[in-house]
């Protein structure tokens, strides 16, 4: 990869928040599809993170609120692109599969594509994770009708779109403010497959019960938001993917 810079001309920004991901960070970058920026978003790492990012030419922005949906939405402030990728930056998912999450969104027939993890081992998915993401399913089903299965990490979407849904959850619920209010907006909502790998490092949600169990009470906090179906009109209309 090149250096990037804030205003570069790509045609897809990536943001990738990292806490403390110095050991994937090289795999993770090398992956980024050729032509596509990455935004890397510090969130308070104290390893090396921040600088190994920056000599491998990703766009390096900090976010010292603690929270993924903090450093989802500093990343997302921060593109300039038209359409946003977002991806964990831990190596559990491969970016060099982001050209086929986000191909409908570029090509205007899908607004917001999901990626939906398929384990390819069983330690990809510790038990407690895999029971929590299928209750979170269930819920955000009933709560939108959209036939989801997960609530993938890998996603894309227009940036303009985006900034108008106002998402306001800086926690674990960011993700899933996302989907909902694009939902009441009326989007056009899509799931693809992708590989889940077993990740590089312990995570700060899924790694323990009681992290897997508080980033499910921030959903919750989500699904029982009233609906608002007049966010992001002003940057798209519905079914047309402008």
């Amino acid at each position: 990869m090149t250096e990037t810079s804030p205003s570069s001309a790509s045609p897809v920004d990536v943001v990738l928040p990292c806490l403390n991901e110095a050991e994937a960070l090289p795999w993770v970058l090398g992956r980024i599809p050729s032509g596509w920026r990455a935004i890397v978003v510090d969130n308070g790492s104290v390893d090396s993170s921040a600088d190994i990012a920056r000599a491998l030419g990703a766009y390096v922005v900090h976010e010292p609120r603690r929270g993924f949906g903090a450093a989802c939405h500093t990343g997302l402030t921060a593109a300039t692109a038209d359409v946003v990728c977002f991806c964990d930056c831990d190596a559990s998912l491969d970016p060099a599969l982001l050209p086929a999450v986000g191909r409908p969104v570029l090509d205007g027939s899908t607004d917001l594509v999901l990626g939906r993890r398929r384990p390819v081992t069983r330690s990809a998915w510790p038990l407690h994770a895999r029971l929590a993401n299928l209750e979170l399913a269930r819920l955000i089903r009933r709560r939108t009708g959209l036939p989801l299965h997960d609530l993938g990490p890998m996603r894309a979407a227009r940036r303009q779109a985006l900034l108008a849904l106002d998402l306001t959850d800086r926690r674990s619920g960011y993700p899933l403010q996302m989907v909902v209010r694009a939902a009441d907006a009326g989007w056009r909502v899509a799931e693809t497959d992708v590989p889940y790998h077993p990740r590089t490092g312990r995570s700060k949600v899924t790694g323990t019960w009681r992290g897997t169990w508080q980033a499910v009470r921030d959903m919750r906090a989500v699904l029982a938001e009233r609906p608002v179906t007049d966010r992001g009109a002003a940057a798209i209309t519905p079914g047309t993917g402008r």
